[in-house]
């Protein structure tokens, strides 16, 4: 709960104080917020399994961020970073849509 919480917190934050985001970071924006959203998403599911642990939940946010924008910025040293920000966007998505397809049949029993 706390997380959906700060999660709310911080869209109503964001769209009240409208950060500038750097050019430089730019194209890794996308890519944080689709890892943060699988974390928030497995988070959830665990907390409906009731195995959620916070250690593991934060632990898994950071890192999920921080290696998804990793994967990209060596993509974009490689010279193929559109082709690896796809990679990871596809990967995060089917491990977001699982994890909703999970807490959808946990809430509704279908």
């Amino acid at each position: 709960m706390i997380a959906v919480l700060g999660l709310v917190v911080g869209i109503v934050l964001g769209l009240v104080l409208r950060p500038d985001v750097p050019l430089a970071l730019d194209p890794y924006l996308p890519i944080a917020v689709v890892a943060a959203l699988d974390a928030v998403f497995g988070g959830l599911r665990a907390y409906l399994d009731g195995i959620f642990d916070d250690k593991v939940f934060v632990i898994s946010f950071v890192s999920n961020v921080v290696i998804a924008s990793g994967i990209v910025f060596l993509g974009d040293k490689l010279g193929v970073g559109g082709q690896l920000s796809t990679g990871v966007i596809v990967v995060l998505g089917i491990r977001i849509f699982s994890n909703v397809a999970a807490i959808r049949r946990h809430l509704f029993h279908a």
